[in-house]
């Protein structure tokens, strides 16, 4: 073989071996989805205001304001306010009546000056919870795990005995969900799409009827622009972005976390938290038949009476979706409310079905727990 040949060659292995950095998209796109990818990221980092649709009550102006550090598609340091209700019969009423199930935190100046609000106002009944605003790197993975791969994860009625049984979570029309720190919404795409709703007030195709304010309707002038404030465009470029986002690689090479990556399986935090996943038939092939690191197995787990809040679908208050942990190295706070300052304090305050995995930890010796921590941090 010649030289150029073998230095071709050496590129091709290095390319392939290259790390995949927060930020990065899919590798395997091809070129007319990387510049679907690049257009995307400027929807998603696109600031509205009321004249092209936000409002009148919004969490944000743009997509990348909660989503925004150290990339776009990271972390925010905002915090919302979600409510519902656990009703006599036992079932979850998320309070659409009442403006929730997401309490918007700011309004515009029309509606200040219309209600002398800056804010929706919150429910009159029911529980209050805080969430903070996750990465959504490997999102478009996680939406194309095969529901059969869900469900064999599953173990309602703990039948192997080891204290841990989780379980899907629900849709209104029965379908099982994945995203959100309770696993309600079944696809990214209507994640996405509730996103644009709920965070900025902006109606689309897919939800073109603007939310209430505390469950009474806009009142007239206010909100001048037409139905649907966005286009189906506009939703497809957002949403093309996010599914596109790769899930990073581990800043640290897996042989110099080894012995953490040992002690999270041993100790029974990969039960829950499933190191690996593999997604099915795609028409996108850089998400085709692809394993990769999920760390998460997609199902609700009582997680004890500490971190209880609300109550969404099928999902007690007690009950969330085993977080996927892509991405943790940029994470800033941690849990579904952001009340850990650190992964370790994250730990502690896990409960219910985690405190046996908790306990284990709390054991290791000094030098295996910084190993076990250095292993996440990586990650």
């Amino acid at each position: 073989m010649s030289q150029r040949w073998r230095f071709i060659g050496l590129l091709g292995v290095l390319a392939a071996c290259r790390a995949v950095e927060p930020g990065d998209p899919l590798p395997g796109l091809s070129r007319a989805e990387r510049a679907q990818f690049v257009h995307g990221r400027a929807e998603f980092a696109r600031a509205f205001d009321p004249e092209s649709g936000l409002g009148p009550l919004f969490n944000a102006n743009a997509c990348g304001e909660c989503h925004e550090s150290p990339v776009l598609g990271g972390v925010g340091d905002e915090l919302e306010v979600h409510v519902s209700a656990v009703r006599p019969d036992g079932s979850c009423d998320t309070l659409e009546n009442q403006g929730g199930p997401v309490i918007q935190q700011h309004a515009t100046p029309a509606l200040e000056a219309a209600l002398g609000i800056d804010r929706e106002p919150l429910p009159s009944d029911g529980a209050r919870a805080t969430r903070s605003s996750p990465v959504v790197f490997g999102r478009g993975l996680l939406d194309a795990v095969p529901e059969a791969a869900i469900l064999a994860l599953a173990d309602p009625d703990d039948r192997d005995g080891d204290g841990v049984s989780g379980r899907p979570n629900r849709f209104f029309d029965g379908r099982i969900g994945r995203f959100g720190r309770k696993a309600f919404v079944p696809t990214l795409r209507e994640f996405n799409d509730g996103a644009f709703a709920f965070e900025q007030g902006l109606t689309s195709p897919a939800l073109p009827v603007e939310e209430t304010i505390g469950g009474a309707p806009i009142p007239p002038g206010v909100d001048t622009t037409p139905e649907p404030e966005i286009s189906q465009q506009v939703t497809e470029a957002a949403d093309r972005f996010v599914r596109f986002l790769a899930a990073p690689t581990p800043s640290v090479s897996p042989h110099r976390t080894r012995r953490g990556a040992h002690l999270f399986a041993r100790i029974g935090c990969a039960t829950c938290h499933v190191p690996e996943l593999r997604t099915g038939p795609s028409a996108i092939a850089a998400l085709r038949t692809k394993r990769f690191r999920a760390y998460t197995d997609l199902l609700l787990h009582e997680m004890g009476p500490e971190l209880a809040d609300i109550c969404l679908g099928d999902a007690a208050p007690s009950e969330f979706r085993t977080e996927p942990l892509i991405g943790l190295r940029v994470v800033e706070q941690f849990l579904h409310d952001g009340r850990a300052a650190t992964i370790e304090q994250a730990i502690e305050l896990h409960a219910g079905e985690a405190s046996a995995a908790r306990d284990r930890f709390r054991a290791l010796k000094p030098k295996d727990r910084a190993a076990l921590l250095a292993f996440l941090r990586a990650l």
